[in-house]
């Protein structure tokens, strides 16, 4: 069993977690756990991953339920427009690139300064996208470059 500390659960207050709708929990869980670090704190039904301060949690797609009647959750297709993703900031870009290229992560490209960042995307396994993120001008005043 997870120690209280490790799963999203406040004694008070509240935490704010990402939930994924995945193919396959096992490839999805093993990717979180091991491109960002993350800690697997349940594996399946649904899996948790602690990454950091935050907690992704995943599981299969599936149709509506009592509490969400005519939602259907299903992973992105290829191509399928994006509205939302998840922003990972890191302390050392160029460290963590390297890092998560040597884990097999598939880069969109290298990090590109935007002047008040570095910045670059990646997709996890189901395709969703990810931005790593390195404040840099922005600590000056610097605005990001359109």
């Amino acid at each position: 069993m997870a120690e209280q500390n490790d799963f999203p659960a406040p004694e008070q207050g509240l935490v704010v977690t990402h939930f994924l709708t995945v193919r396959d929990v096992r490839v999805s869980r093993e990717f979180y756990a091991d491109v960002f670090g993350g800690r697997v704190v349940m594996a399946e039904n649904p899996a948790v991953v602690k990454v950091a301060n935050t907690w992704i949690i995943m599981n299969p797609g599936g149709g509506p339920t009592p509490d969400k009647p005519d939602v259907t959750l299903t992973p992105p297709e290829p191509g399928d427009p994006v509205s939302a993703f998840l922003n990972v900031r890191v302390a050392d870009i160029g460290a963590f690139y390297a890092a998560a290229r040597a884990k097999g992560a598939y880069f969109l490209t290298e990090p590109q300064d935007r002047q008040s960042e570095l910045r670059c995307y990646l997709r996890d396994p189901d395709g969703y996208l990810i931005e790593i993120g390195q404040t840099t001008g922005l600590l000056k005043g610097i605005s990001a470059t359109p």
